[in-house]
Parts: C-alpha cells; structure tokens; sequence
C-alpha cells in the first residue's frame, strides 16, 4: 500500500508542475478536437454521442494521471468503434431486449457496457502480466506503415465533411457540397491551416491550433456565416434524435448488474468481443506511445498504460461510456501544441466534461471546417514523408512491409495492418536467416573430420544444416564444433539429435563440442546416451533454448 501511494503521490505531483501554462492551453485545444471525434465514433458504433462525450473523458482523466507516458491523449477511438460494429454486439443485444419486451436501443447499450468491464479486466492483466513490453518486436517498416496509414485514414475521414446529406427517394446519401457552401468551407479550412503554420513563426507562447479555432469561429459567428457546425453535425449524425451535447455527470450504471441473465446464450459473442476490443485497444495504445516516445525522445511505460487503459474502459463499463483507447491525432495535436505534462491531459478531459455540463451553447457553435482544418494539419505532421526518400534505398523486404502496412491500416484496421506487419516481418527474418548456416570443413592430424558450424541453427535452417553432413562417405571420427553457432529453438535440438545419431547408427564415432549447458540437459533428457558423444569445455557459451521443457528446467 506504501507504494502505491508513493507512486500515487509522484502522478500527481507529476501532473501539476511540468509547464503549467503550456499544458493548459495544450489541453484546452485538444478538449475542442475532441468533440468531433467523440461524437463521430459514437454514430459509428450506433450509440448516442453522450457516451461518447462519457467515454472520451473517463478514458482521459485516468489515462492522463495513471497512464505510461505524460502528455498521451485517450478517448472514444474509430478502431474501437469498428470492432463494436463488426461482432454486431450492439445489434444483437437489442434484438435480444426487443425479444424480452425491452424498449428497442436499451439493452445493447447495457451490453456494450458489460463488455468493457471484461476488456478493462484484459488489459489490467496484460499489464500485470508485463505484456507491454512486446511492444518493442514491432519493426520499424511496421512502425511507419502504421503511422502513414494512420494519416491517409484520418485524412480520408474528413473528406467527409466536404459533403452533406441529400434525399433521393426514401434514400438519404451524400453528396459534395455545391457553389458557395463549398468555397467557404475550403476558405476556412485553408484559414485554419494558415494560421497553424504561420503563427509558431511569430510565437509559441500560445496554441496555433487553439487560435486557429478561435479566430474561425468568431469569423463564422460574428459574421452570421452559415456553415455546419458541430451542433448541426450532431442533429445530422443522429438523424435528429439528439440536439446537441449537453447533458449531466456520468451516473452508476447498476442496471448491468441484473442483466447478465440475458447473456447466458451470448457468452461467446461478449467474450469474443471483449478481448477484440482489448488487443485493438492495447495495439494502438502502445503504437502510439512508441510514437510519442520518438517524437519527445523521451521513454514511456507500456505495462503501466495497459493498466490505466484497462481501469479506464472497466469506468467506462461502470458509469455508461464508450470506451475506448489512445488518440494518436490528438496526441500529436497536444504534443506539437506543447502539452508534455500530464496536466494536459487532465485538461483536456475536465474541459470535455465542462462542456457538457456548462458550454454546450458556446461549443456547439464551432464550425467543423476549423476542426477538419485542424486534422489537416494533423494529417501533415503525422505522415513519415521520409518514407518516400528511403524507401529505395532500405531492402526490398521492409519496404514492401511499409507499403502493405499502410495499405491494410486503410482497407482494415490499425491492428489487422500490425499482426500483418509483424509476421511478414518475422517470415523474411526467419528465412533469411535459414540460408545464412554454413558448416566449415577440414581435418585433424588424427584423422578427425571438423564440421564448424556458423549461423544459428533454428526451425527455418535445420533442412539446410542437415544437409551438410554425409555420414556414409566421412571418416570413422567426426567432430561438430558450435562454437559459431547457436541452437535457438527445440527444431534445431532435434536436428541436432538426428544428425548425431545417423553417425552412431553406421557405428561411427561422433563428438559435439561448444554446445551450451542449456542445450546439453535438452539432449540428455531425450537421450541419455549422448553423454558419451558431448565433449564438455571451458569455453562452452551459455544461453537458453527457446523451447517449453528449457522453461521448466530455467524454473527448477
């Protein structure tokens, strides 16, 4: 408990005294990024944006004290959103209350929350468990396809807004938007990016983004200019059901707690769901502090944002939010804004809750062509334009896994575009490495045939390591030397053995010199007999096979 609160004490301290001024208005900034998103991700998952609003501000106050690095913005997220869409989790779970005599949107919203108690749990113990730390297996090719993807899918969401919704017949779709409306729309985008790249020239003393914002809408609002904003973004996303963000503090969601009767066929589909939502969770979380910790060149804990993370969804769970996970636009947002302490994010989330409770009026005015000029600029920061100059000059492997990485965070999602990332990246490192075993050849005085093994001998080279003996045609004495070589895993321990044993089934004498003791307990358990072809030395190195059975003699 002592520790605890000394680490308590150290968050908080933390969070009030790393430039106050700067992380203020950082935070103030974001909060107004924010809205958009938030509510945006809650029609994306067929919720009202208040959870979203809920969400958003949960995720942020516990991440921004608790979380693994300061100034790491979370909230409502579009790849959350998508997994939600994708299990039909919501759906079902109406048609299941509809069944019961439920009213028609309640109880999937009831089961939505039931989730994230699971997923909060999850993450919690990924972080107990210290799982965070394979954040750093990522490549690097993976690492800056998922950063340009990223870009391209933010940039792509807010072509949306250069559009508005039409009626053809019963049908509504979307349409570009015509003459006028289209021209101010782009002449407030293109102030917004203006002012964002020209007044950190003349000071830093203040957000641009937070001027840029307020400087368009007092133009729109001053100006009587009709144009969308976020109060008409919100009638429009909800098809009229809501009419703008303002609503009360988060309330104890108890109901949850006497609907787990209406889950008992649909366990699957809430497990299911649950541990989605954690990976895609936790993936973009770690990504983007892996991010922030380059572009800060400071260092993050992992395992302490997969806790914060999972305490953060499980409030979700318990007082009705969305959920959600680590916002890489308004990370980067708050960081370039100059917001490094952890008194941006708690800004950032309070000021969230403000205007929900008190500025709804005043917010809902923002027009949405500031916030989209915003992400813009977002868009520009955060694309590896580096890409493009190295990527004729890296190996032909990483930049095909760059390219699919990006392509896939576009077609699919951040963390379907990772696993892709990383296995194609582990299959090119495995092969290249399973043509790199050689075995040098030559005689001893005595007589004795010398195999000097060089590279590693793992599951991808043992064909090729077996194929470099010929037991029939050598001498009657062999030696095997590892002294360049490492047996990585349990293939090359059984290749090892069926080599070994070759020689001895002709009646020929074979020893293996320089293996490690790791390796030598390994082969005896197999075969007790190998005691008498082992020849044990002082230079022996020493290292750990990678196997199940390495595990329990490690332990023991």
């Amino acid at each position: 408990m002592t520790s605890i609160f000394k680490n308590f004490t150290q968050n908080f301290s933390q969070t009030f005294t790393q430039n106050p001024k700067d992380d203020v208005l950082s935070g103030l900034t974001v909060a107004l990024a924010l809205v958009p998103e938030a509510i945006a991700f809650a029609f994306v998952a067929g919720i009202d944006p208040i959870v979203g609003l809920y969400g958003a501000f949960m995720m942020g106050i516990v991440t921004a004290i608790f979380g693994g690095r300061p100034g790491m913005i979370s909230g409502a997220t579009g790849a959350m959103a998508a997994v939600v869409v994708s299990t039909h989790l919501i759906i079902k779970g109406n048609e299941v209350g509809k069944a019961l005599g439920m009213a028609d949107d309640y109880l999937g919203l009831q089961w939505l929350f039931i989730t994230l108690l699971l997923v909060g749990i999850f993450q919690v113990l990924a972080g107990v468990f210290r799982l965070g730390k394979f954040v750093r297996l990522i490549p690097h090719p993976v690492m800056m396809g998922f950063v340009n993807g990223l870009a391209i899918v933010i940039f792509m969401a807010q072509i949306d807004f250069f559009k508005e919704k039409v009626m053809v017949g019963d049908t509504a779709t979307k349409v570009w938007l015509q003459g006028n409306d289209m021209y101010i729309m782009i002449g407030l985008v293109a102030l917004t990016m203006g002012i964002m790249f020209g007044l950190p020239k003349l000071t830093k003393k203040v957000p641009s983004a937070l001027v840029a914002i307020v400087v368009v809408a007092a133009i729109t609002i001053f100006g009587g200019i009709e144009v969308s904003t976020v109060k008409s973004f919100v009638i429009e996303g909800s098809n009229g059901k809501s009419t703008g963000i303002e609503g009360s503090l988060p309330t104890f969601q108890n109901q949850i707690f006497t609907l787990f009767y209406t889950m008992k066929e649909h366990w699957t589909l809430i497990l299911s769901t649950a541990f989605l939502l954690a990976a895609v969770g936790l993936i973009e979380s770690l990504m983007t502090l892996n991010l922030l910790d380059e572009m800060t060149e400071t260092r993050g804990s992992g395992n302490r944002e997969c806790v914060a993370q999972g305490a953060a969804n499980i409030l979700n769970g318990l007082f009705g939010g969305m959920g959600g996970c680590a916002m890489i636009g308004q990370s980067i947002i708050n960081v370039e804004s100059g917001g490094r302490g952890r008194l941006s994010g708690v800004i950032a989330a309070i000021a969230l809750l403000c205007f929900v409770l008190f500025g709804a009026p005043l917010i809902e005015q923002i027009p949405i062509a500031a916030l989209v000029g915003v992400m813009f600029m977002v868009v520009i920061g955060t694309f590896a334009w580096s890409s493009f100059r190295i990527l004729h000059k890296i190996p032909i492997s990483d930049a095909i896994v760059l390219i699919t990485v990006s392509a896939v965070t576009v077609w699919q999602d951040l963390a379907i575009a990772v696993f892709v990332g990383v296995i194609m990246s582990a299959l090119v490192f495995a092969w290249e490495n399973a043509t790199r075993i050689r075995a040098r050849k030559h005689i001893k005085e005595n007589g004795t045939k010398v195999y000097e093994i060089w590279g590693p001998l793992f599951f991808g080279s043992t064909q090729a390591f077996s194929a470099k003996f010929d037991p029939k045609t050598d001498p009657e004495k062999v030696e095997i030397d590892f002294i360049e070589s490492k047996v990585s895993d349990h293939s090359g321990i059984e290749a090892l053995r069926g080599v070994a044993n070759r020689y001895l089934d002709l009646g020929k004498e074979v020893k293996l010199t320089h293996l490690s003791e790791e390796c030598i307990t390994l082969l005896l358990k197999a075969n007790p007999k190998f005691e008498e072809v082992i020849e044990r030395s002082i230079d022996d190195p020493r290292y750990y096979v990678v196997s199940d059975v390495m595990d329990e003699v490690i332990s023991k």
